[in-house]
């Protein structure tokens, strides 16, 4: 039985990891993966994709090209939504503040710096013509961290995506004030290049049967049933989310990633774009 260790964040976008596993599906190809939760998100994966922790993750497409082109010795495998992540903006419940714009020159509430909250608001920046160093950061670890922060007024607002925090916002914790979606497809499936090496068959036969999963996903028996109960959803909220969720079994364009490196290198998030080639890799 061949091992790879694999990341991800503790949300919807990942239950058809989870379904896979407890199926027993990487089983049938002689697959043990173990999986690995990471509340704290893609500046939390990078770092175990860094430190040798995980073998692969299922991570944002803008993390994991801005820590490649910052020296993670991994490369990107494939898409995996190919549809834009909803980045929810919330404020303290009981803020002062009512709109996006009113948020110029506060403090963002993020998860560690190089994380999606991170690049993201500066891309909700440039989006809303704010100056990028005018922006500033409270590191808040996670979702509860971000809680507390807003709460305590030591940042003013948190951009996650926005099902994950809708119940949050449905028990008055939090108020949504806008949304900011991602202007690519939101998470890649990303390989450490030793990895790719030594086990390049156990990585394409892992990507054959998570694919099987994703592609008949939506049609399983109750799923928005199973969904909402796992991720303590609103049915609604689900059956919304899977309207404007689509997976993806291809790997990333190089019109995407000159759109991605465009973007980050505009910001100054990078210090240049590098050649797809050094970004994917294609089994």
């Amino acid at each position: 039985m061949r091992t790879l260790r694999v990341g991800g964040v503790p949300e919807h976008f990942n239950l058809p990891w989870h379904l896979a596993i407890e199926d027993g599906d990487f089983e049938y190809d002689h697959l043990h993966i173990e999986w690995h939760s990471f509340p704290g998100g893609t500046g939390a994966m990078n770092s175990a994709l860094r430190n040798n922790e995980i073998d692969v993750a299922i991570i944002l497409t803008e993390g994991i090209i801005k820590d490649i082109i910052a020296g993670n010795p991994s490369k990107i495998v494939q898409t995996y939504v190919h549809s834009p992540l909803i980045w929810g903006i919330h404020v303290d419940a009981n803020s002062k503040y009512s709109s996006v714009e009113d948020l110029k020159n506060t403090k963002a509430a993020i998860s560690r710096m190089g994380s999606g909250s991170h690049l993201m608001a500066y891309i909700n920046a440039e989006k809303l013509h704010w100056e990028p160093k005018s922006l500033d950061f409270e590191i808040v670890g996670d979702i509860d961290g971000a809680v507390k922060a807003l709460e305590e007024d030591k940042a003013q607002y948190f951009m996650w995506e926005r099902f994950t925090t809708k119940p949050l916002v449905d028990k008055g914790v939090f108020r949504s004030v806008g949304e900011c979606p991602t202007p690519w497809p939101c998470f890649v499936i990303a390989v450490r290049e030793d990895v790719l090496e030594n086990q390049k068959d156990a990585v394409r036969e892992m990507l054959k049967v998570i694919n099987t999963k994703t592609i008949s996903f939506k049609e399983i028996p109750e799923i928005e049933e199973l969904l909402a109960k796992r991720y303590d959803q609103k049915l609604e909220d689900i059956k919304e989310w899977l309207e404007i969720t689509s997976w993806s079994e291809s790997q990333l364009t190089v019109e995407e990633i000159e759109n991605i490196q465009n973007h980050l290198l505009s910001l100054n998030l990078i210090p240049e774009k590098l050649a797809a080639s050094k970004l994917i890799y294609n089994l």
